[in-house]
């Protein structure tokens, strides 16, 4: 696999779950966000072939890759270009359109972004996976075995379901070594650090908003804060 995509990229994160609905993609479009309001170049990779959120996300529905000499330019979502996506969303001709596909076109789709994709000089690259530990994960981990990604944040909610499965994913990320950045327990609540006041993730005005205080707890959680 060729590295001429990847080699200006600093540091690979995997989101991961065992649970579907559990807001992977809302912890990885906060994520990105958080990062690049500090500072930091992002590029957001949607490997959920079959479910891309990402687009809608970002708020960048009905937007289209382009194909330079360097390979697929990805899509930004800010001005500045500091925050850029790439998913199969893009690739469809409407967003209602279902990816049916079977194992090994998954991967070579997966393959393909990871290669084919110029992102540049980024600080982040955050890649937002399916549910479960099927082709596409053993996929993104076996292609991004070379580049030595940073880790994963593993993603899920209070419910006993979610977390019988959510550990699932850390026995996939033990047997495939891949280092766990943390968990995020998301639709829960959020002690702050500092004064140890709870909050809880209603989403109303008398309530703080929720990147003001998330963005915050993933940063302790990565240790970037």
């Amino acid at each position: 696999m060729s590295d001429i995509n990847l080699s200006n990229i600093k540091h690979i994160i995997l989101v991961l779950s065992g649970k579907g609905g559990v807001g992977k993609s809302s912890v990885t479009t906060q994520l990105a966000l958080g990062l690049v309001d500090k500072g930091f170049k992002v590029g957001v990779l949607d490997v959920d072939l079959t479910g891309p959120s990402i687009p809608r996300m970002l708020g960048l529905d009905g937007k289209k890759v382009h194909q330079a000499s360097q390979g697929w330019v990805p899509v930004y979502a800010d001005e500045h270009q500091r925050l850029s996506c790439m998913s199969i969303g893009f690739l469809l001709a409407s967003k209602n359109d279902s990816v049916v596909w079977r194992g090994p076109k998954k991967n070579a789709m997966i393959k393909q972004f990871l290669q084919d994709v110029y992102w540049g000089d980024l600080d982040y690259l955050l890649i937002d996976t399916p549910p479960g530990t099927s082709d596409e994960h053993i996929g993104v981990v076996e292609y991004l075995k070379a580049f030595q990604p940073d880790g994963a944040v593993i993603v899920t909610t209070p419910q006993a379901v979610a977390v019988a499965d959510v550990r699932k994913e850390l026995s996939f990320c033990r047997k495939v070594k891949l280092p766990i950045l943390g968990v995020v327990e998301n639709m829960s609540g959020y002690i702050c650090p500092h004064c140890a006041v709870s909050f809880f993730f209603f989403f109303k005005k008398k309530h703080i908003p929720f990147s003001s205080y998330t963005n915050t707890y993933f940063f302790f959680l990565l240790g970037l804060y």
